[in-house]
Formats: structure tokens, sequence, C-alpha cells
């Protein structure tokens, strides 16, 4: 079942590309985070999302949020990935159990064994408060999540 805004956000711990532990709930009380799921590293489609957001890091940051990348890849296939697409923002490995994290969110595809496409805006107060599925094949709206994020900045401010 799909997250919906207003519901509490499931808290999880996952490890980076870093090889460090990432929970969730670190960031309560102190940034926004934007949750962005995509299906694995090195396919074109998620190759074109993360290029657009490394390339807009600067409005993330200045609108006060964390970015985390989620797949069921490997951390070790983050680390290559990152240091390939000159990523700086943590990956998560939602690897084992396979797609667990995402499985939470209403995200993963069972089926097809990895996570869908969606972007999940967790406010500071650790709810849900944007949400957006996209196909496959999509590349996310990067302007149009900062603008979420920006209402939701001002919700909170």
């Amino acid at each position: 079942m799909a997250i919906a805004v207003g519901q509490t956000a499931p808290d999880f711990t996952l490890k980076s590309q870093y090889d460090k532990e990432v929970k969730l709930s670190d960031f309560k009380g102190k940034k926004n985070v934007v949750l962005m799921f995509y299906p694995l590293d090195w396919s074109p489609t998620c190759t074109q999302e993360h290029v657009c957001f490394v390339n807009d890091m600067k409005k993330f940051d200045t609108l006060d949020a964390e970015v985390l990348g989620v797949s069921v890849d490997s951390a070790w296939s983050h680390k290559a990935y990152a240091e390939k697409m000159g990523i700086k923002y943590s990956l998560l490995a939602d690897f084992q159990p396979r797609g667990a994290v995402a499985d939470k969110y209403g995200v993963f595809l069972p089926d097809k064994g990895i996570t869908g496409r969606a972007i999940v805006i967790v406010n500071k107060d650790g709810r849900v408060a944007w949400v957006k599925n996209y196909d496959i094949p999509v590349v996310p709206d990067v302007a149009e999540v900062a603008s979420a994020l920006q209402q939701v900045k001002a919700a909170g401010a």
C-alpha cells in the first residue's frame, strides 16, 4: 500500500556508499528529507535522474533538505556509482532484506525485484509532506520536487 501525505514516515536505518548507517529519524527536527526511490544504479533513466539532482544540489541545500537515494543495489554498487557520477548525497542500500524499506513506502515491485521510481518528501516533524510516483522510464522533474520542497519549508518555518 502506498504511503500518503500526513502519515508518519516509516523509520529506517540503511547503509550508505560511505559505509555509514543512515537513520531517517536522525533528521527529525533538523532537516526536511527528500527520499529518491529509484530502480537501479547504472540504468539510463536513473543516471539521468541523478545527473539532474547532482546539478541542482545547491537548490536543495538552500531549501534545508537532505537528499537520500534509495534502491535495492548494494552499498558497494552505490560507492562505484556515486564515484562515477559525482554524487555526494547518500545512496542507501535497501539490499537485505531486498526492498524492505521501499516496501514500507509502497514502492517496491516484488515481481521485478526492484524499487519503483518515486519521490517522498519527509518534513522535519517526520511526516510525509509530499509524494509522487513515476513510471519507471520517466525522469522526475527536479524543479517540481524543489517547488514542493519550498512549500514544505514555508509550512514548517
